[in-house]
């Protein structure tokens, strides 16, 4: 029985491990802030004011954007968005629910660049005369993440950037006295194991998943995870299983996330549809079309969990494509013991812009280096395209004494690392596989 139990305890955690994650890094957002974003209190925005660095840790964050994040709750009710005239620069704020279910989209992309307003309506709000005059966005759940990033052409575009972020507004509609609910606070000091449970059990009463989910969360209650008394409770054949299908789900998740679901092309993984769990919220600016959902339930809990884990609140491949390697052309791990070279010709089709970040393992981090560059891409300044309009890109721990090399070197750690190609506006040709990537070469 303890097996059984176990196993399910193994699921349970990779159902739940989603807005376990999220849910903390709501709080982190609300209390300390997230490196170069500072603490926000709900239903406000939290403004990075400049590019991301080592120092901000959080996965996979990127350094071709600036971040401009809200934290929203509307158990105030209804909640006025604003955005302003953003001119020809590209920018996006995407909408992340509990669950992490990307749900809408706000940007050059989605909606144009004017100036705009959104009304961001609670899951049970049916409609009212706020509503005139503005675009309607239904939150699946009570709280949400708004994310947005901003293109930034380096330090010295960062004033225009700022002006930009300072006409963001969040207006509740409804004058209260009462504070936002925000996420409920579980007290911890259990093992790890046990306090994950607990949170998952908290949590899931206060926001629940989407109708198709609720079978699946039902399905934990011999753990009792959708009870009302606390994981502390449980008898002891429970939180023993707890704790056995704990490390057994994360290992799993670990696993899950260096090998993927998407096709491999050049050793490069090219995830497409990493965030398409969401099935059943499609607001503004998503799309809402078979080509864009994961609806094999054998896999679509995993792939939720392990693009939480490797990538939270990335976007839509639609919105920005997100391509991942760990491997050279060899199919050896990339390391900074070596030299690695990456020829682009011709360099990737987008709408937008595209660049390529390095991330350290296995924490997904920017890399601290000498010349502070923890990206390059086509908005780079100083990197020397080849004669042919190609760019070669060179990966390695210390800086290439060939001056070109130099100009286009993106430093790597002395370990082991992943870069990430990040491609805004992907055209169809990266969308349809006719553009493929190169393979990594190892050169020394």
């Amino acid at each position: 029985m303890t097996g059984q139990l176990s196993e399910l305890a193994s699921e349970a955690y990779v159902f739940g491990f989603p807005l376990v994650f999220n849910g903390e890094q709501i709080l982190r957002l609300t209390t300390s802030g997230i490196g170069a974003l500072p603490s926000a209190s709900f239903n406000s925005f939290s403004h990075a004011r400049a590019l991301a660095s080592p120092r901000d840790t959080f996965v996979s964050i990127n350094n071709d954007t600036v971040y401009s994040i809200a934290p929203v709750d509307l158990s105030v009710g209804p909640v006025l968005l604003s955005v302003p005239e953003a001119g020809d620069r590209y920018y996006v704020l995407q909408f992340v629910d509990a669950w992490t279910n990307n749900f809408a989209y706000v940007g050059t992309r989605a909606t144009g660049n004017r100036r705009g307003d959104f009304l961001l309506v609670p899951p049970e709000w049916e409609g009212g005369p706020e509503a005139e005059g503005v675009t309607v966005i239904r939150f699946p759940t009570r709280i949400a993440v708004i994310v947005g990033r901003w293109a930034c052409d380096g330090e010295e575009d960062l004033p225009a950037v700022e002006e930009l972020q300072n006409s963001l507004t969040l207006t509740p509609i409804r004058k209260s006295l009462t504070p936002p609910q925000g996420v409920p606070v579980v007290a911890g000091g259990l093992s790890e194991a046990l306090d994950f449970f607990e949170r998952l059990r908290v949590w899931a009463l206060a926001f629940p998943p989407a109708e198709r989910d609720r079978a699946a969360l039902d399905s934990y209650g011999e753990l009792g995870l959708t009870s009302a008394y606390t994981v502390a409770e449980a008898p002891a054949e429970v939180r023993e299983a707890l704790e056995v299908g704990y490390a057994a789900g994360k290992q799993a998740l670990q696993m899950a996330v260096r090998s993927g679901d998407g096709p491999y092309v050049n050793n490069w993984l090219v995830n497409l549809h990493m965030f398409d769990y969401n099935l059943d919220f499609f607001e503004v600016g998503t799309l809402d079309d078979p080509a864009w959902k994961h609806a094999d339930p054998k896999t679509r809990y995993a792939t939720r969990a392990a693009a939480a884990l490797a990538g939270l609140w990335g976007n839509h491949g639609y919105e920005a494509a997100y391509f991942f390697t760990y491997l050279d052309a060899a199919g050896d791990a990339l390391t900074g013991e070596h030299t690695y070279a990456l020829r682009l010709h011709p360099t990737p089709p987008v709408g937008a812009f595209w660049s390529i970040t390095m991330y350290d393992l296995p924490n997904f981090y920017l890399v601290e280096n000498q010349a502070a560059r923890y990206s390059i891409g086509d908005r780079t300044r100083g990197i020397v395209y080849d004669d042919d309009g190609g760019l070669t890109i060179t990966m390695s721990a210390t800086r290439p004494a060939d001056e070109k090399a130099a100009a286009n070197w993106l430093p790597a750690p002395q370990g082991e690392f992943r870069p990430i190609l990040r491609l805004y506006a992907p055209k169809q040709e990266l969308l349809d596989g006719t553009y493929e990537v190169p393979a990594i070469e190892r050169v020394v």
